[in-house]
């Protein structure tokens, strides 16, 4: 069962996928809504308490995906290194992964020397060819959801996931609570 990730989770959203801001340049959900399983939505919001120590806040971009907009997006990617194979399930279906970025006391996103969704080399967790702070930047962000009891996927900076992931279901926009995203 998903949950509905909302403010009141410490979390701000930029949801990026209900708008025409994203690497498909149309929107892919017609609602914009963030969702997790429990477990994750509980790391989640654990994670946004260790950034909130350090006077930072997390900003999700996109969590539950539907195996609909899964498609969508696997047939706008040409590097499929940046978009798991729909037929296989990804993470993002079920429930289990969040895209994001820390924020700074006024709402502003710290530099991460790559954008969300961005299709790079640069994207990745330890390349040396981005600005030193955009490194710190993603490195503070890496150790705040590692130490929530995420795990990463090295070549996006912006993603995380649980270690179980694949032990739950993929789901299509019928399982979304509400109704179809």
């Amino acid at each position: 069962m998903l949950v509905t990730l909302t403010a009141a989770d410490g979390l701000l959203f930029d949801i990026r996928y209900a708008t025409s801001d994203n690497l498909t340049g149309r929107p892919i959900y017609t609602r914009p809504v963030a969702m997790l399983l429990p477990e994750a939505r509980d790391r989640l919001r654990h994670a946004g308490r260790l950034a909130a120590q350090l006077g930072l806040r997390l900003k999700v971009y996109d969590a539950f995906r539907p195996i609909e907009a899964q498609w969508a997006l696997w047939h706008a990617v040409t590097d499929k290194r940046f978009v798991a194979d729909p037929r296989a399930g990804g993470v993002h279906p079920r429930g289990a992964a969040v895209d994001l970025t820390l924020v700074d006391s006024n709402g502003d996103e710290l530099p991460m020397g790559a954008g969300f969704d961005e299709i790079a080399a640069r994207s990745a967790h330890g390349v040396a060819d981005i600005p030193a702070d955009a490194q710190r930047n993603r490195a503070l962000l890496l150790g705040l959801m590692t130490a929530a009891g995420w795990d990463h996927y090295r070549l996006e900076w912006w993603h995380y996931q649980l270690h179980t992931a694949r032990n739950h279901p993929p789901l299509n926009a019928t399982a979304v609570p509400g109704g179809p995203m």
